[in-house]
């Protein structure tokens, strides 16, 4: 593959990560032990309220968390096939089908450029 096709998709690749990054901020932390991994921050409304209205708040920091974990998982996900594309580029195997071994196409790897599969084993 063209080094200059290849340092193209290393900086999408890296912005990508960024803005992923910044995204899980907004509502996560970096677990400091386990690599990849981020935690979801546990809303808290201000817990003032009295009676009924504490009871509301307290559902509703139950349901943004609820909300907010899926969301996190997902995007942990793409960061660690960005991390891995991104490995693959420094280890110089960068575009290798992760079954077959074979040249992932070029046209995939733009529009897709963290896959690991080729077309047909990704089917």
């Amino acid at each position: 593959m063209e080094k200059k096709l290849v340092a193209k998709l290393k900086e999408k690749l890296e912005k990508e990560k960024s803005l992923i990054e910044a995204e899980l901020k907004k509502f996560a932390k970096k677990d400091g032990k386990i690599k990849g991994d981020w935690d979801t921050k546990y809303p808290d409304f201000n817990g003032s309220a009295a009676g009924s209205q504490r009871l509301e708040d307290e559902a509703d920091e139950v349901e943004e968390y609820v909300t907010l974990l899926p969301i996190e998982h997902s995007l942990e996900t793409r960061l660690k096939d960005i991390d891995s594309a991104l490995e693959k580029i420094k280890k110089g195997t960068y575009g290798k089908c992760g079954k077959c071994g074979k040249k992932i196409s070029q046209q995939r790897l733009k529009v897709y450029p963290s896959a690991e599969f080729c077309k047909k084993c990704q089917g």
